[in-house]
């Protein structure tokens, strides 16, 4: 990512959540801890199946008297649905501010020049009245900037920055490691944990209950977590089918078939290379291992 370039995320979407009641509201039900995020915090969460499985995911980021919910816009109106049939009495209210709000990612590096910023994943600054955070997952990401349409051009102009295909960035997202497109492909089919969620910062063990905190928790205290959501890269054919295949023995399973696919895949196997090649129907695919991840 050139350190001037920005990209307009146009598919990411922005739910607010206000009311008296919100920050125990979002704590109750979100995987991550809602108290550490302020002014000068952002944070990285999901939203679980009461079995720990994946249903949303998103990054927090404080907003006035509320939080703002950064997610791809495809499940806006599912998550918005979702949210409100948890909020019961509670005095909490959820707006889609979609259509007048807007999320471009800048360089780590044009972040780190600017005012009271640093290195540390969530920080979170203000320009202009907006807020700017450090990717909460990984910050080779980058940092997001979360502005009214209105507003927008003229931040960036007042920045230096130059309007970029938003292509390169999920390609680098892939590249990195993480998924933030069609995500909806992965709902009620794999547990959180088994996408990546503990490295990438989305899982506060210490914060208590949650929805989908017990199958979570027993999952990584028995060390059950054997499979793991990974990217893959197509050497040679297209993905027609999603089962991966070693010595007729079934590893995983595409997920994301995509421009930027992942898969579920079995690791806990003392013969796993990941120099390796796989099969996948009529492709063959490689299973990239990302840096920031330990596998034992």
């Amino acid at each position: 990512m050139k350190k001037n370039n920005v990209y307009i995320l146009e598919d990411r979407g922005l739910l607010y959540v206000s009311g008296e009641d919100c920050k125990e509201f979002l704590q109750n039900i979100v995987t991550n801890n809602i108290k550490n995020v302020d002014e000068k915090n952002s944070c990285y969460s999901a939203l679980l199946t009461p079995q720990g499985k994946f249903l949303y995911d998103f990054n927090i980021l404080k907003h006035k008297s509320g939080y703002f919910l950064d997610t791809e816009k495809k499940n806006i109106n599912n998550l918005f649905k979702q949210l409100n049939l948890y909020k019961l009495r509670s005095k909490v209210e959820i707006l889609n501010l979609s259509n007048e709000f807007v999320i471009a990612v800048i360089s780590k590096e044009r972040f780190l020049d600017m005012e009271n910023s640093s290195s540390n994943a969530g920080c979170t600054i203000k320009f202009r009245e907006d807020s700017i955070f450090l990717d909460p997952r990984n910050i080779e990401l980058g940092a997001r900037i979360v502005t009214n349409l209105e507003k927008l051009y003229l931040s960036l102009k007042k920045l230096g920055l130059q309007s970029m295909n938003t292509q390169e960035y999920y390609k680098l997202s892939h590249e990195i490691g993480i998924p933030q497109n069609n995500t909806d492909k992965l709902q009620n089919k794999i547990f959180g944990i088994e996408c990546n969620f503990e490295e990438l910062n989305a899982i506060d063990f210490k914060k208590g209950c949650y929805v989908g905190q017990e199958n979570t928790a027993r999952i990584k205290l028995k060390d059950k977590l054997n499979k793991r959501l990974l990217p893959i890269e197509v050497i040679e054919g297209d993905l027609e089918n999603d089962v991966i295949s070693s010595e007729k023995n079934e590893i995983g399973r595409v997920l994301i078939n995509d421009d930027y696919p992942y898969a579920i895949i079995k690791f806990k196997n003392e013969k796993f290379d990941f120099s390796k090649t796989f099969n996948c129907g009529n492709a063959i695919i490689k299973i990239k291992k990302p840096d920031w991840l330990e596998i034992t």
